[in-house]
């Protein structure tokens, strides 16, 4: 397939080992001002161990968590990026080579026979989600997603009557239901929409692929963002369950706009150890990743 084919691989494989590797700058800011916070002996002393575990994992090149996740690419490609047809055949290489290389542990369960692949690929794995835009680049996202933090997923079809009562109950019963399975302190992505598979997809992108810190830009999902987030942290659940200040690092939510007859609520967490790492790979071959890390 030629160099182009070798050097898209080799750029996506960097990505997968960033992010298992080297929690990204803007969790680590936010674990370490949730500890500065912290007046809970039991759960600063918690946040110290994940700073600290985050710090030995980047100085070693070894993963941040024993779970390495479900492989999940999120990329923008240009239409005149001349690869374009093969970004999914070159995933699941960078994938394959990365469970050697990095190492990650093998995570692709066959539903059925229990058997297990060994380097993280399978039907439909690692899973590709592509948006075409102008140009002639390729943009990717990283992330592998945990399975404790997955594990908690809700989704309720509310009312369009009830929905902000609904809302605020699907959000803390799930935080409440999760309790330390997630690990704390997650981040909770919340999804709006007109169908479960939508308000889910959104979800999880406002959990796993929104800078910790930032506010949606319609101010109206900012303000809930802001109010939900202070009601999970009254929750008290803290650290890995041990109490303290911080059960949530973020809160986000994402909309689209929905049927008349549905309101679709769709919540997914991400542990503290939240990975993900971007770049951009030009037609000519020449790559950068794009996100910071410690």
């Amino acid at each position: 397939m030629g160099g182009g084919f070798e050097e898209l691989v080799g750029f996506l494989e960097e990505l997968v080992r960033v992010a298992a590797t080297r929690l990204p700058l803007d969790v680590y800011q936010a674990l370490r001002r949730a500890a500065e916070l912290e007046d809970e002996p039991l759960a600063r002393r918690q946040l110290e161990a994940m700073l600290r575990n985050a710090e030995l994992a980047a100085e070693r090149g070894a993963p941040v968590c024993q779970d390495t996740g479900t492989p999940f690419f999120y990329m923008r490609v240009g239409a005149d990026y001349p690869l374009r047809g093969l970004v999914y055949r070159a995933a699941e290489e960078a994938v394959r080579r990365a469970t050697r290389s990095v190492p990650l542990r093998p995570n692709a369960v066959d539903p059925f026979g229990g058997g297990n692949s060994g380097d993280n690929t399978g039907r439909h794995l690692p899973w590709v989600e592509v948006e075409i835009t102008g140009g002639d680049r390729l943009e990717a996202t990283y992330v592998p997603k945990g399975g404790g933090s997955e594990a908690p997923t809700r989704l309720v079809m509310a009312l369009p009557l009830e929905a902000e009562r609904r809302l605020f109950e699907t959000v803390l019963g799930a935080v409440a239901d999760a309790g330390p399975k997630p690990c704390p302190p997650f981040v909770v992505g919340v999804g709006i929409g007109p169908t479960g598979d939508t308000a889910l997809a959104l979800a999880k992108k406002a959990a796993v692929l929104r800078p910790l810190g930032s506010r949606h830009p319609d101010p109206r999902a900012a303000e809930l963002e802001e109010k939900l987030l202070r009601a999970v942290n009254e929750l008290g659940l803290g650290p890995h369950g041990f109490g303290g200040r911080t059960t949530a690092l973020g809160v986000h939510v994402e909309y689209a706009h929905r049927h008349p007859a549905t309101y679709a609520v769709g919540v997914v967490f991400s542990c503290w150890a939240l990975r993900r790492a971007t770049g951009v790979i030009g037609p000519g071959g020449s790559r950068r990743i794009t996100s910071r890390h410690i």
